[in-house]
C-alpha cells in the first residue's frame, strides 16, 4: 500500500529540536496512511480519536497517548465533535541520543520495540498533569534542554513490564504485575495481587507460573522485600513501621523473608549500607 511521506527538514527549522502543535481532528477517514522519517508524540486533549495503523485501527478516548516512530505508518480521524490532539514532533537524533543514555527506556514508549505505535493511557490527573507541562514547553525555546526536561519526567512515569515478565504475557497481567510493586496492593498479600487481577485465583496462579515462573505469593513478597531495602537504606523508620507497612506485621515473619531474600537481617543490610555511604571502609 502507498503511503503519504513527511520529512523533518519540512517540518523543523533548522535550529528546532521540536515542533508542539495543537488540532482538531477531521471526522473523514484520512485518505491514505502517512510515515515520517522524524519521531511524534501524540495524545488526546478531548473527544474520541480512531488511530489508523498498519494492523488495523484502534479508537482513543481522552487521555490516550501514543508514540510513533519513523517509519510507523498510521493516521488519525476525529471520531466525533471537538476531536482535539496535542503533536509533539521530535528530531530523531534527539530520540535516539536520550534512549543511548538511559537504557531503562527499553520497551517502553518509543523505544517498545514493534513494527506499530505505542500506545498507553492518561488518567484525569495525569492528564491535566501533561498539559501544563506542555503549556510551559509551548513557550519555551525549541532546544533540546527544555524538550528533554518535558519528556523526561513523563518517561519515568510509564508504566514498564516488570522485570522477568515473559513479553507475551496478557495484559491484564502486566498491569497487576505494576500495580503490585505499590503498597497499597502487595499489603494486601497474595489476595491483594489476586484482586487486582479480576480473575479466578487458580487462573492467576496458573498465568503468573506460565509468564513468570513464581507463585502470586513469591511475587508480592519480592515486592514487599524490595520496597522494604529502600525503606532501610533511606530512612529511619522502625523495623515494626517498615514491617507493618509492608503487610507483615509480625516481626519474625518480616525477618525470615528479609533473609531469604537478601542473605542478611534488615538491621546488619541497614547498618553496612548507611555506614558505606556515609563513611566507606578502606
Amino acid at each position: 500500500m502507498d503511503h503519504l511521506t513527511l520529512s523533518a527538514s519540512d517540518m523543523f527549522a533548522s535550529n528546532e529540536a521540536f515542533v508542539l502543535t495543537r488540532a482538531e481532528l477531521d471526522t473523514r477517514r484520512p485518505p491514505a496512511l502517512h510515515v515520517q522519517d522524524f519521531y511524534e508524540m501524540l495524545w488526546v486533549q478531548n473527544g474520541t480519536v480512531r488511530l489508523h495503523h498498519e494492523d488495523g485501527k484502534r479508537d482513543l478516548a481522552e487521555g490516550g497517548l501514543v508514540f510513533i516512530g519513523p517509519d510507523q505508518p498510521h493516521g488519525v480521524q476525529g471520531r466525533g465533535e471537538a476531536a482535539i490532539v496535542v503533536s509533539l514532533a521530535v528530531r530523531p537524533g534527539v530520540i535516539r541520543a536520550i534512549g543511548s543514555r538511559h537504557e531503562d527506556l527499553q520497551g517502553v514508549a518509543f523505544w517498545a520495540g514493534s513494527h506499530l505505535p505505542a500506545i498507553t493511557h492518561r488518567d484525569i490527573r495525569q492528564l491535566a498533569d501533561l498539559n501544563k507541562a506542555a503549556l510551559h514547553l509551548e513557550r519555551s525555546p525549541r532546544q533540546k534542554l527544555h524538550l528533554e526536561a518535558f519528556l523526561l519526567p513523563l518517561l519515568i512515569a510509564l508504566d514498564r513490564r516488570p522485570d522477568g515478565l515473559s513479553p507475551d504475557a496478557p495484559d491484564w497481567l502486566v498491569a497487576a504485575c505494576t500495580a503490585a510493586q505499590s503498597p497499597d496492593v502487595f499489603r494486601e498479600g497474595a489476595a491483594g495481587f489476586v484482586a487486582s487481577c479480576g480473575r479466578a485465583h487458580p487462573h492467576v496462579s496458573r498465568s503468573l507460573r506460565r509468564y513468570m515462573g513464581v507463585t502470586p505469593s513469591d511475587y508480592v513478597n519480592a515486592q514487599r522485600m524490595a520496597y522494604a531495602a529502600r525503606r532501610l537504606t533511606g530512612t529511619g523508620d522502625t523495623l515494626a513501621e517498615i514491617a507493618t507497612d509492608c503487610g507483615l506485621p509480625n516481626l519474625s515473619h518480616f525477618h525470615k523473608t528479609f533473609l531469604d531474600a537478601f542473605g542478611e537481617t534488615p538491621q546488619r543490610y541497614r547498618k553496612a549500607r548507611q555506614r558505606d555511604l556515609i563513611q566507606p571502609r578502606p
